[in-house]
């Protein structure tokens, strides 16, 4: 039986259905034959639900027009995309937003099914930690009696009704809000891009799940799009541990990427993220 779960959000921009095997299998490597099998791996994708339109529009672009530095302005087109739709809209049922969250609550169901005692250790990339935040602070307000407006904690028991055909039970509830979330992995976070323009007393964290719970964001200095989270607001600087590291070393062409934006993309095969989520795991395993 599974005694562990890692739990990936994948970032922005076109990104394929498979993209957290290689770290995945790295992690199991990592732990060896005599605890692999205690890892459980579940990948939350919800790039299908935007990349079909900006396929379309990137599409229509390419045949009709001449533009330069085509690669960067696809990543620019599908990452700002993907962050525009998740936040147009939000409240209306079926939003992206709600469609996203339904993603992670239908992979941390399935991690509970598995165990429901299991711990919980997320990896989230790029947009991918606005997403999963956004989730676990709904989910912690509408645990809390407070209202949320929009997503699926909006009514957790109508989503469950339409989603697997019932309600769901109150430790079923508790897992989905990350209840038994033990870790936090960030890489190449924007999160500061999406409150930059809140009062500052409205830049509030999640709460810690778990009295173990541990928040390490990772980002490369050179990567505009990753960003320290402890310089938000006092919470932020207690709850989370900002690591500046090379992203791009452990790449191919690291040369290419790792002292440039281009390491946004390069975090993940990097043994400054790798090494710490490894032990992250470990240390619920042992």
């Amino acid at each position: 039986m599974p005694t562990v779960a890692l739990v990936s959000v994948h970032g922005m921009g076109e990104t394929p259905r498979n993209y957290a095997a290689e770290v995945f299998g790295q992690m199991r490597s990592r732990l060896g034959p005599d605890l692999r099998e205690r890892l459980a791996c579940y990948s939350v994708y919800y790039q299908d639900i935007l990349q079909k339109n900006e396929q379309l529009v990137w599409n229509r672009v390419d045949r009709q027009s001449k533009v330069h530095y085509d690669e960067l302005r696809k990543f620019m087109l599908f990452g700002f995309a993907d962050a525009a739709g998740l936040e147009n809209r939000k409240e209306i049922p079926g939003s992206v937003y709600e469609l996203a969250q339904g993603e992670i609550a239908r992979n941390l169901l399935g991690a509970c099914t598995a165990n429901h005692a299991m711990p919980v250790v997320f990896l989230a990339h790029s947009l991918g930690c606005q997403v999963l935040s956004s989730y676990l602070y709904d989910a912690q307000k509408a645990r809390a009696g407070g209202r949320v407006e929009a997503g699926v904690w909006r009514d957790i028991d109508g989503w469950a009704r339409m989603a697997v055909g019932r309600v769901l039970s109150e430790r079923e509830k508790l897992y989905l809000a990350g209840g038994t979330c033990s870790g936090l992995m960030t890489t190449g976070c924007n999160i500061p891009i999406f409150v930059a323009a809140h009062r500052n007393m409205h830049i509030k964290p999640i709460a810690p799940p778990t009295p173990i719970f541990h928040w390490l964001n990772l980002y490369d200095p050179d990567d505009v799009l990753g960003w320290p989270l402890q310089p938000l607001s006092e919470d932020y600087r207690v709850l989370v541990e900002d690591r500046a590291i090379n992203a791009g070393q452990g790449a191919v062409n690291w040369m290419l990427k790792s002292w440039n934006p281009l390491s946004h993309s390069a975090y993940w095969q990097d043994n400054a993220v790798l090494a710490p989520l490894a032990g992250m795991i470990r240390r619920m395993i042992e």
